[in-house]
């Protein structure tokens, strides 16, 4: 144990309690972060996959209370009935192709009577970001293509706004807009696909593949092995290190000269 003695002095302490906690959030935190983040992804580009190869069906079947599940996201679905007149919330801090932009939601009533969100496509900001004018959407009953998309949430710390003549909001949530406009919205929204009644530019798929999430929830369990393995290396080093200094002899010290040493040598040289 006396070998290991230095491991108690503060610096080695406070390295190896660094070395502790960075390991334990590389398999706690961090590649899980990344790993669910891969798993989440890889669900939603099958689900895409699979609404490309189904034929549409009517939303009426995938909305009502506490739907659409997680499994009918993404489905193509139609629906019939009319835009509700006066009823556009703009949804803010979009991008369409690289610049500003915002996407228009407006409620649409169901032939049964009940209202669901559609998210009618994209609208580049006018004068860098300021809202663009909106055509109104047709009153008349039309069929309309979509997919059923699940609320985005809200942020309670980004309220719904009211400016440049439009209300606006920061996400879309069914929810929160049934709220600013006082009509009541079934949950979920439905995303117009290309050419629809009322519709402007769509809002595009999600690129079908997995990203790098799987490679970097690898890297941080590499990471939190590699950690513990460098730490044991230095100390096996410092180990090697002390015990090379153990073993060295120390060099002799010189014998001291004595006076008969130097009388010796003075008269051994006249000699």
């Amino acid at each position: 144990m006396r070998r290991l003695a230095f491991l108690f002095r503060p610096g080695w302490v406070i390295l190896a309690l660094l070395v502790a906690v960075f390991a334990y959030l590389c398999f706690s935190v961090l590649a899980p972060w990344q790993l669910g983040k891969n798993s989440t992804t890889e669900h939603r580009n099958q689900l895409i996959e699979d609404s490309l190869k189904s034929d549409p069906v009517p939303a009426e079947e995938l909305l009502g209370p506490g739907k659409p599940e997680t499994g009918d996201e993404w489905r193509l679905v139609t629906v019939t009935g009319h835009y509700l007149a006066n009823s556009d919330v703009l949804v803010r801090l979009r991008s369409h192709d690289g610049t500003p932009a915002y996407e228009v939601l407006t409620p649409f009533a169901l032939n049964d009577g009940r209202a669901v969100l559609v998210d009618r496509g994209f609208l580049d900001a006018v004068e860098g970001t300021k809202p663009p004018a909106v055509a109104a959407a047709p009153t008349q009953q039309v069929t309309l293509d979509g997919r059923i998309r699940k609320s985005e949430g809200s942020d309670p710390d980004k309220k719904p706004i009211f400016e440049d003549g439009f209300r606006q909001v920061y996400s879309i949530d069914p929810q929160q807009v049934s709220q600013v406009l006082n009509t009541a919205l079934l949950g979920g929204y439905i995303q117009l696909t290309d050419d629809q009644a009322g519709g402007f530019a769509p809002v595009p798929l999600p690129q079908l593949d997995a990203g790098p999430y799987l490679s970097y929830g690898l890297q941080w369990l590499a990471f939190g092995v590699m950690a513990p393995l460098g730490l044991a290396y230095f100390v096996r080093a410092e180990l090697l290190e002390r015990r090379k200094n153990r073993g060295a002899s120390p060099e002799p010290a010189p014998a001291p000269v004595t006076k008969e040493d130097k009388l010796a040598d003075r008269y051994g040289r006249r000699g």
